[in-house]
């Protein structure tokens, strides 16, 4: 069901000493000029770890697979990035050269939209990068399926009743023990109306980014304009409703209402991306839950909360009660 990282834009704070012997061996081979002195690594991702090298007055982004599963994605990224670049306005990578475990590319220039970022700027600016990001999104997601055809990615399928229902019980049964009445009641919310048919998850598929977190897209503070989207590394075949959750995760509803008039079919999958926002949310704590691994625990800190409930009709507001 969700996305996971893969990429995030190395910073200073990553001193030359960590980046490891392997990798600058593998950055000298193409760029022997290259000083570790003057590189910088980030390795928040899951699935690869990111070398920022100086080139000749611009950078490069080195990509480095962490495992199996990351070699795979660097392959499936490739090609999704070759078939999405011409129909897309803004920046993307472009893979200058690609080995089995290793990617690099010129730099993409900005620094990531985070919520306040966003929140500090005026009315008029966040409508337009708002509409910035709707047109980004409604290149992409329709994208000719002529031209999907070739990738290496298989249309993912809308859950079943029966599959809703077993999430719906694996998280009422995993997680009883640790919530209070009233997170309790958010989950018997969340799923009741998909469950009995108020609200329908059917969609027709679209290629879509899946990871469009904050530290994905990103934002010149020169230009004031967004600069790009990186890391395509988990893109699918799927309902374009779940980057519209991966908005409202990031930035809230009332953000991802903004860009409405430059894409109005969000108007259309508001409540199936109102569920797959909270569903994402459960996945992340039931992902902890599985592996031990306290991370997951972590992943709303800093996340949008402004969100309507699924059943809200696309005009409501924020401001006004609900029926």
């Amino acid at each position: 069901m969700p996305s996971c990282s893969t990429e995030r834009q190395a910073t200073s704070r990553n001193r030359p000493m960590e980046i490891p012997p392997h990798y600058l061996e593998r950055i000298a081979i193409i760029f022997p000029q290259a000083d570790p002195a003057h590189m910088r690594i980030n390795r928040d991702g899951l699935m690869n770890d990111v070398v920022i090298v100086p080139d000749n007055g611009g950078l490069q982004a080195f990509r480095f697979a962490k495992n199996e599963a990351g070699k795979a994605a660097l392959r499936t990224e490739s090609a999704v990035l070759a078939t999405v670049r011409p129909y897309v306005s803004l920046a993307v990578p472009h893979f200058a050269w690609h080995g089995d475990d290793c990617v690099a590319y010129p730099f993409l220039a900005g620094v990531p939209l985070d919520r306040n970022l966003l929140l500090r700027q005026d009315e008029a600016m966040q409508n337009r990068l708002a509409a910035e990001l709707a047109t980004f999104l409604r290149q992409l997601h329709t994208i000719p399926a002529t031209a999907l055809a070739a990738l290496p990615l298989r249309p993912v399928l809308s859950p079943t009743i029966d599959e809703l229902r077993q999430q719906y019980e694996e998280a009422r049964i995993l997680l009883d023990p640790y919530l209070w009445a009233d997170q309790k009641a958010w989950i018997e919310q969340l799923y009741l109306p998909v469950l009995d048919g108020t609200v329908s998850l059917d969609y027709t598929p679209a290629l879509i980014h899946n990871d469009l977190a904050s530290y994905h897209i990103l934002f010149d503070p020169v230009e004031r304009r967004i600069s790009g989207v990186i890391d395509f590394g988990v893109a699918e075949v799927g309902d374009p409703a779940v980057d519209f959750a991966l908005v409202i995760n990031t930035y809230g509803e009332s953000f991802l209402r903004r860009m409405i008039p430059a894409y109005p079919a969000i108007a259309a999958a508001l409540a199936r991306a109102r569920f797959r926002a909270g569903a994402l949310e459960l996945w992340w704590v039931l992902q902890g839950l599985r592996t031990n691994d306290l991370s997951w625990f972590m992943v709303h800190i800093g996340r949008a909360r402004d969100v309507l409930p699924l059943d809200a009709r696309a005009s409501a507001t924020f401001e006004e009660p609900l029926p």
